[in-house]
């Protein structure tokens, strides 16, 4: 039941959001690129809500560190395409890929390690029987996608009653005499996945007018690389002292055999990254503060925190570069499909000085890569915790947590965003298209309009018009009507309470600034 009520609003979400132009279908017109997505005018606004007040956040306005000092936080832009020696030393070209499957019988393809299985028994005629091995992609409430694969597959077999496994395993758990036997997720027959194989995920392309070796270059898989490539031009530039930060938003690219679960997982998307450089004795205190540092910021921007968790990592799950640190920690959401459990939206790892001796040894930069301390006279590489998080995940997540269903509004729904994220902060209504209404309505929004993203509406009626703000999540609107007229006043309705309130016209600015501040 909680699964089919979670895939009923994610369902509900993606068609809001098409029909609201907050995300759209890459390419649509020409039946889309799996993996690949396009925001619209409420979804740029809003992701760049997110892109905006992280980067306020952390490199504008940083809070104090655990000296008790600001945070000294720099930023850098770096480009998508880099000399491929960086992925050679980072270590992306030998080992960043994925175990792959191939279905000779339906051609899809599958990550290996996100399939799930279980072996099929059945009472017939008093007699437990094996009916085969059964496989479905991991994702929402995947027994309960099995079992119904599992009762079709029973018909075909003679029917009886199913017996449902306690829990599925991996695929790539199983033995391989197994994995050659058992039933692809869309195959009707056994055998038909080919053995796992690794699969890169880097983008591979060429840079100038000859298509060979030695102009092999890749689309970034992660922005980190272009942070530790520039670490000795950052310090050199910016006087600088450890511990400090280098923060970057940017593209990434990862070629995923599987993307899925809308834009959660996709072949394009952007990152909010931190690279904090610190004495390797104070790392272990520094892992700590971002934990909870960024934990908390996912909740000042309007995640719940029932639906929010932060969970450390498992030595099992822990990447090379983390393997010798404090360790490696995941803020989690809770998605529609993934309810009742969590999908990553952030994560928050001690890299211990791995990156920079790596990228000192294959650059030939050696000890120029060290940062010097004046103060203790001695030279070192800075160890590195790093706060990662997806812009795209940002935004699922702040949508699935603004969706409310309301069968008490003309919609039928109201997007709940904190003011702050809102891609658009007021509407502006005049009552009527006549008497005046219209210029008075068309002055407040061009005087809002230099600080926030507002909407000027004047069509149809006052309902329609609150019924779009709603679903565009708007948080507060001004009614410019026949009062207004005559005593300069104008009507504020509250999107979450639906409460009104009258104030001055000339007090909207104030307000605005006084809920949101400036944008």
């Amino acid at each position: 039941m909680v699964a089919q009520k979670s895939q009923g609003k994610m369902e509900k979400l993606v068609a809001l959001c098409k029909r609201r132009g907050f995300i759209f279908q890459s390419s649509e017109i020409y039946g889309g690129l799996n993996g690949f997505w396009d925001y619209g005018p409420l979804g740029v606004e809003l992701k760049r809500n997110i892109k905006d007040a992280w980067w306020y956040d952390v490199v504008r306005a940083p809070c104090n560190g655990i000296d008790g000092n600001l945070l000294e936080i720099v930023g850098v832009d770096t480009s998508i395409i880099m000399n491929p020696k960086v992925w050679i030393a980072s270590g992306h070209v030998g080992g960043f890929s994925d175990p792959m499957v191939d279905c000779k019988a339906t051609k899809n393809r599958y990550r290996a390690d996100h399939l799930l299985c279980a072996e099929a028994f059945a009472t017939q005629k008093g007699q437990t029987v094996s009916l085969g091995w059964l496989t479905v992609l991991d994702g929402d409430d995947p027994l309960s996608v099995w079992s119904k694969r599992g009762e079709k597959l029973l018909k075909k077999k003679g029917g009886g009653d199913l017996i449902i496994p306690q829990a599925l395993q991996s695929y790539v758990d199983l033995p391989e005499i197994v994995q050659r036997s058992v039933i692809g997720p869309d195959a009707d027959e056994p055998g038909t996945l080919t053995e796992p194989r690794q699969f890169n995920l880097m983008f591979k392309t060429f840079v100038g007018a000859v298509e060979d070796s030695s102009a092999i270059a890749y689309l970034r898989p992660e922005t980190a690389q272009g942070i530790f490539a520039n670490f000795r031009n950052v310090i050199d530039t910016s006087r600088v002292k450890v511990p400090f930060g280098i923060a970057q938003i940017g593209k990434a690219f990862r070629n995923e055999v599987t993307p899925r679960n809308y834009i959660f997982r996709s072949r394009e998307f952007e990152q909010m990254e931190i690279e904090f450089f610190v004495p390797p004795s104070e790392a272990r205190q520094w892992y700590e503060f971002w934990r909870k540092k960024r934990y908390d910021w996912w909740l000042s921007i309007g995640i719940s925190s029932n639906n929010l968790r932060l969970r450390e990592q498992t030595k099992d799950e822990l990447a090379h570069y983390a393997k010798e640190g404090a360790g490696s920690s995941d803020i989690e959401y809770r998605f529609p499909f993934t309810d009742p459990g969590f999908g990553e939206l952030e994560g928050i790892a001690h890299r211990a000085d791995y990156d920079l001796r790596r990228h000192a040894e294959d650059s030939g930069q050696d000890d120029r890569f060290k940062y010097f301390d004046q103060e203790t006279n001695t030279r070192y590489f800075p160890h590195i915790i790093e706060p990662s998080a997806g812009a795209d995940r940002g935004a699922l997540a702040l949508l699935c947590e603004a969706y409310t269903d309301d069968p008490n509004r003309p919609s039928g729904v109201v997007m709940k965003f904190h003011p702050r994220i809102a891609p658009i902060k007021a509407g502006i209504f005049p009552l009527v298209d006549k008497d005046g209404m219209p210029e008075i309505a068309r002055n407040l929004y061009v005087d809002l309009r230099k600080d926030w993203n507002v909407q000027l509406d004047v069509k149809q009626t006052i309902g329609k018009r609150y019924a779009r703000m709603d679903e565009a999540g708007t948080p507060f609107c001004f009614t410019i009507d026949t009062q207004t007229l005559s005593d300069q006043t104008v009507t504020i309705r509250y999107r979450d309470s639906l409460q009104q309130e009258r104030i001055d016209i000339s007090q909207v600015r104030n307000f605005m600034f006084d809920k949101i501040g400036r944008s």
